[in-house]
């Protein structure tokens, strides 16, 4: 009898031991991981019943705040020119995580991040109830309403990034949304709007400057082909390239053409800054088969294609395909075929040319704050790498400049200001508008900007538009209210 009692005692002794190990690590092991989980509704109720921080950007402007609220929750979260700010700031909803940085600075938002610790702690000591820290956004309200206001009615995106800093100053994408209708606390309704969104086929809920479907590139591209032809040092920018009017492709039937089927030069070749200029896709379809898929490719690889990317919003990679033939090389070198990039990639191309062969790390957020405002943590300015050389950033810069002076982004120019550019006109579906592009960069008074803008389907223009007559002026916009 004894031994059968001793034997149920070692069970039931095990068993405490057991719950005992189980609790302590879902309350001290595990507690980070749960809390943060976005399934875990008590923590998303709680998240309600908090005074959540607010999305300043840059000059004090309130983006996204928390107001008191007389339903069952105890606050309404209130964006402030909701579509303008929506692709940056995301949303919260009572039906879901949030998205955005609402998602990716939700612990600085609520309060509970470690950088604010011991405002936690002496709000314990004071009494206090806890309050959510501050995001600051690097977005300048100004030049991002100039974005905005650029690209009209359009579908497309819009780039500013500091090409010192990597601050990014405006980042617009359109169509977007109200992020108020997804904040709302009517669950019901919330769930109408985010579905009627969803299956809206303009895409609203994608932001277009850093992911959804990928843009081929166009004729922006040509800068990195140009880089690759700088860097490897078999080309100047007086090289001769060959530049018929049309170019036979290897192994098909197809021939590549330029814009308009019209003649580069009429003795049929160029030097590397003139096919620039005027953007010549023939030439630069021979220089991409001299060079290779593989050299092209490592080179858009250091600009940072393929790579994954924080801002801290996730950035979709750009991409190069590698495995192709020397027709595909020669397409994929005027940025067809199957070239994607994002426009925040193809401003982050551009910056490097414009900051002497340096990219710096591109950044939506200044500084993270406490309730008062005192800065908890300060993000700094960092180089991401280093894709090409500072004599090659030389020869681009000019080789920009020269193409809007002269070339096919004459309407992109700002009065006082250096301006360097590269149109793109990028053809999809066969029988669809074009997508067109602008990408430039700006300098005056010691400032330095990179800009891309991307219209889909050819803009007002339609399968008449190009990246000269389309986004070029939106471009000189944005760059006019940079340098006003």
């Amino acid at each position: 009898m004894n031994r059968e009692i001793r034997r149920v005692s070692l069970v039931v002794t095990a068993m405490f031991i057991a719950l005992l190990v189980a609790s302590s690590t879902i309350q001290f092991a595990a507690a980070g991981k749960l809390r943060a989980d976005p399934r875990n509704s008590r923590t998303f109720y709680d998240s309600f019943d908090r005074d959540r921080g607010p999305i300043i950007a840059a000059g004090g402007t309130i983006v996204a705040q928390s107001k008191k609220s007389d339903d069952d929750y105890s606050y309404q979260r209130v964006y402030a020119n909701g579509q303008l700010y929506a692709p940056v700031t995301g949303y919260v909803t009572v039906v879901g995580p949030p998205s955005g940085l609402e998602l990716i600075e939700n612990e600085v938002l609520e309060g509970t991040a470690d950088s604010l610790f011991w405002t936690r702690v002496q709000d314990v000591f004071t009494g206090k109830k806890p309050t959510g820290g501050a995001v600051e956004l690097t977005i300048d309200p100004a030049i991002q309403q100039a974005a905005w206001d650029a690209l009209g009615e359009v579908q497309g995106s819009a780039v500013v990034l500091d090409a010192k800093t990597g601050e990014i100053l405006a980042m617009v994408s359109k169509p977007s949304l109200d992020p108020n209708s997804l904040a709302v606390h009517d669950p019901k309704a919330v769930q109408a709007t985010y579905t009627a969104l969803e299956k809206d086929p303009t895409g609203p809920l994608h932001n277009r400057a850093i992911g959804g479907d990928l843009y081929a590139p166009g004729s922006t591209f040509k800068l990195i082909t140009a880089a690759a032809a700088l860097e490897s040092g078999d080309y100047s920018a007086d090289s001769q390239l060959e530049a018929p009017q049309a170019l036979e492709l290897p192994n098909s039937t197809r021939k590549l053409t330029n814009f308009a089927d019209s003649s580069c030069a009429a003795a049929g070749v160029m030097t590397l800054a003139e096919a620039m200029t005027v953007s010549c896709n023939t030439a630069f379809g021979w220089l991409g088969m001299k060079l290779g898929a593989n050299v092209i490719a490592n080179q858009a690889e250091r600009f940072g294609f393929g790579q994954d990317l924080s801002i801290p919003l996730y950035v979709s990679p750009s991409t190069f395909p590698k495995a192709m033939d020397r027709a595909q090389t020669a397409m994929a070198a005027i940025g067809q075929f199957d070239d994607r990039v994002t426009p925040l990639q193809m401003a982050m191309v551009v910056g490097a040319i414009a900051n002497g062969g340096r990219e710096m790390r591109p950044h939506l957020v200044r500084s993270e704050r406490a309730a008062d405002l005192s800065v908890v943590r300060e993000v700094r300015a960092e180089e991401l790498a280093q894709p090409i050389s500072r004599a090659t950033a030389a020869t681009l810069k000019d080789m920009m400049i020269e193409v809007a002076e002269t070339g096919t982004a004459k309407r992109a120019q700002v009065q006082g200001v250096t301006v360097g550019a590269k149109t793109g006109t990028a053809e999809t579906m066969e029988g669809q508008a074009p997508d067109v592009w602008t990408v430039a960069f700006g300098e005056s008074q010691g400032r330095t900007v990179a800009v891309a803008v991307v219209v889909e389907d050819g803009g007002a223009l339609g399968r008449s538009g190009s990246g000269g007559a389309v986004a070029a002026p939106m471009a000189a916009a944005i760059l006019g209210a940079v340098f006003e």
